[in-house]
């Protein structure tokens, strides 16, 4: 009898519980792809269920999906009283056959396209125990059980005489809730016709760069700002400046002594929560920006995104309540502690821009329609008002714990402010050294340090670093280890 293939199972597999897919689904794909490379061959035995289990930290039932599920697709054999048995029903050809088969595609294409920066947005996989990332919820607080509770009573509530509108226009019903959730939450005074939910942050960007930008148009970020949108309206041919950030936020002065009239097309920022830097824009400045925007004839984008996670009950007057949108363009995100399935973002505008916006949704597949009705009843019913509490207790508990860790492990090596919204700390170092070797300490200890996270140059050495992701034990050891790297990359040079 032929034994169990020696390759350990956590070094093939790697199993990652933020994203959308099961984890029994992530075993099959990550199985697939190393029979492919040849890391399992055609007729190695398995070891038991139980055994790769307990490699991958995860519940014997998911691994007993998982085979099932090879099984189905041809990719095991599982033979009574013998065992688990890879196949590899690519190669199961005839001699004959193989003459013709079908061969893979070069590694290159012989031919020139074109190459989106959007897509080299940082990606990375956690193969640490433990990770720090640029500010993510822990989406576990909120159980996707519940919500998925939600999602099939409105599957068997559906009758064929309830069918969806087939147009770009969306779910009426849930716009109907959004538009009532916002005007509740934010003070607006809002109908639905100058609302468009979208589903992902990327095509909001991507839908406005089409609407407003032409080549050349120049766009003011700050000069430490969010790498997506400015991929995406770089991409679509914007002319990128940036300005000056300090403790109030963006810097309006510099605007009007540096620019023009009619020399900018738009300004991005953030007025709650800046990107990387935590800092909120002042009311003064606020109102030099839209009266700037009057003059100047230019479009401020205000991204709201992190509305949600605001724990003080005066959040301050957004760009968009103070400007009615004549000048603003307000976009934010509905449920981001949800699971990722059950997230919204938005686009609020005049009601002409998002009609054209609209005709580039389909670009991006249909809405859908019942996530947007489950959405829908969950404001409705009530439950995304006791969501949001439960999330932004737990959040303030962990954001003090963070501050706390800081303080007591690194003392006065750094300066930082408790966030008053958003889920990431600025940590800047007060003594200057290399960021990468940090990252290369932090990781032989088991911690990954995402180069999104970084920030260096010559005047800044700091580290955006999340925190609500976390809870107490991992958080503890997180810093824990994140010190001991900084010790050995710093002080006991």
């Amino acid at each position: 009898m032929s034994s169990p293939v020696s390759i350990g199972f956590h070094s093939i597999i790697k199993i990652d519980r933020r994203k959308e897919d099961a984890v029994y689904i992530q075993i099959v794909y990550q199985f697939i792809n190393a029979v492919k490379r040849n890391l399992l061959e055609d007729g190695d035995l398995l070891p038991g269920s139980r055994k790769i289990a307990t490699e991958l930290n995860v519940h014997r039932k998911t691994v007993v999906a998982a085979l099932a599920e090879l099984q189905e697709q041809g990719w095991v054999e599982i033979l009574p009283n013998r065992g688990t048995f890879v196949k590899n029903p690519e190669r199961v050809i005839t001699a004959a056959s193989a003459i013709e088969a079908f061969r893979q595609p070069p590694d290159r294409a012989p031919y020139h396209f074109r190459k989106e920066l959007i897509l080299d947005t940082p990606v990375f996989e956690i193969p640490e125990k433990y990770y720090f990332t640029d500010g993510t919820p822990d989406y576990r607080i909120i159980e996707t059980e519940e919500l998925v509770r939600f999602y099939a009573s409105m599957v068997k509530r559906k009758k064929k005489s309830d069918e969806f509108p087939a147009t770009t226009d969306g779910n009426l019903f849930f716009r109907d809730q959004l538009s009532y959730y916002l005007n509740l939450t934010r003070g607006f005074h809002l109908s639905r016709n100058f609302l468009l939910p979208i589903a992902s942050r990327e095509q909001i960007f991507s839908i406005l760069s089409r609407l407003l930008i032409q080549q050349g148009d120049i766009v003011l970020v700050e000069n430490l700002s969010y790498f997506l949108p400015n991929m995406i309206f770089s991409q679509a041919g914007a002319k990128l400046k940036t300005v000056p950030v300090d403790a109030m936020g963006m810097d309006i002065d510099y605007i009007a002594d540096h620019f023009a009239p009619g020399e900018i097309r738009c300004v991005y920022i953030n007025t709650k929560c800046q990107y990387p830097t935590t800092v909120s824009l002042s009311e003064k400045r606020k109102i030099q920006l839209l009266q700037l925007a009057e003059q100047y004839n230019f479009i401020v984008i205000e991204d709201d995104v992190d509305f949600e996670s605001s724990l003080v009950k005066d959040k301050g007057e957004s760009l968009f309540r103070k400007n009615a949108g004549n000048r603003v363009i307000y976009t934010g995100t509905f449920g981001r502690f949800l699971d990722p399935g059950f997230q919204m973002n938005f686009l609020i505008a005049p009601q002409d821009l998002l009609e054209e916006g609209k005709k580039y949704l389909n670009l991006f597949g249909k809405p859908n329609f019942m996530i947007e009705k489950t959405l829908g009843e969950i404001i409705h019913q009530g439950d995304i008002f006791r969501y949001q509490r439960k999330f932004q207790k737990i959040v303030a508990e962990r954001k003090d714990l963070f501050a706390q860790l800081l303080h007591g492990n690194f003392e006065n090596k750094v300066t930082f402010e408790v966030p008053v919204s958003g889920l990431a700390f600025w940590v800047r170092f007060n003594v200057s050294f290399s960021l990468t070797s940090l990252q290369e300490k932090a990781k032989e200890k088991g911690l990954l340090l995402p180069s999104n996270c970084l920030y260096q140059n010559r005047t800044v050495t700091a580290l955006r670093l999340g925190f609500a992701h976390l809870d107490e034990k991992d958080m503890c050891d997180a810093v824990r280890l994140l010190h001991e790297a900084y010790h050995e990359t710093v002080e006991a040079k």
